[in-house]
């Protein structure tokens, strides 16, 4: 069934929420039950709101619903159980050619890799946990805004991945090279505070006031003319610019398929 574009009003799909009003669109992570867990429908749908967002929409906001921005993956992504309709989960990559496994990586970091497009502004407002993908997500994202109970963490390398989301490279660009391996090896919490004073959050506030804080930066974002704040954006993505994004992006898939194979083999001794 073909998807229709996205141009106003709300959307729901694969949980996730799309609410736009005037230049300003919200994206909810809404499975709050499962702390906005993500499977490869989140993926899917934040794909096609990349795609399809009407390119009027100055500013996007990214939450999750409920007391988490995001856990990280299902836990059925681990397990081989059907996932969104795709059998097998992690595991069901190794049935794959290494050409099909890297093009089904490739599709789920680009429900990541449009929030870093610098024809508009992205915001993550984010409370509690943001583990993982979740971390990865809100590293997508221009800037963050946190709740004080706010955490992020990059787990995957306790679970024998890598992170493969295309959040190696900002966090790199933000916190320096030393700060964010010891991040991504040890996988510890960082808290909201931590957080702020080494360049991941823009702002902490108390928990009560993330909405407000977050509708103050979007005014102030939606201030200047569309041109000149896209034009900016380029502008210092160049001057932070290493290793290319598309670049690290299959660096990133590479390693990941690496353990995969490796995590399958360890298994099948076991």
């Amino acid at each position: 069934m073909p998807v229709p574009a996205i141009d106003a009003g709300v959307l729901e799909r694969g949980g996730v929420r799309l609410a736009i009003s005037g230049p300003l669109a919200t994206v909810t992570l809404d499975r709050p039950d499962v702390l906005n867990a993500q499977t490869p429908a989140t993926w899917a749908a934040l794909r096609h709101i990349g795609e399809q967002l009407d390119p009027d929409v100055r500013v996007v906001v990214v939450r999750g619903s409920g007391r988490a921005f995001s856990a990280g993956l299902d836990r059925r992504m681990f397990t081989g159980e059907p996932v969104d309709g795709e059998p097998g989960g992690l595991p069901g990559m190794l049935s794959l050619s290494a050409e099909e496994a890297d093009a089904k990586i490739a599709s789920y970091q680009a429900g990541f890799t449009w929030l870093s497009d610098p024809a508009r502004v992205t915001i993550a407002a984010v409370q509690g946990h943001a583990i993982g993908a979740g971390f990865q997500l809100a590293l997508a994202c221009d800037f963050r805004v946190l709740a004080e109970d706010a955490q992020f963490c990059m787990a995957e390398t306790g679970l024998g991945l890598v992170p493969d989301l295309g959040g190696t490279l900002p966090l790199v660009r933000l916190v320096g090279y030393s700060r964010a391996a010891e991040m991504c090896v040890t996988s510890r919490r960082v808290p909201a505070a931590e957080a702020l004073q080494i360049g991941l959050a823009n702002s902490v506030v108390p928990l009560s006031d993330l909405d407000s804080a977050v509708e103050s930066l979007v005014a102030s974002v939606l201030k200047p003319l569309p041109g000149a704040v896209s034009e900016t954006l380029a502008l210092i993505a160049s001057a932070a610019a290493g290793p290319s994004l598309d670049a690290q992006l299959a660096v990133e898939r590479a390693a990941q398929l690496r353990r995969i194979s490796s995590l399958a083999a360890l298994s099948a001794q076991g």
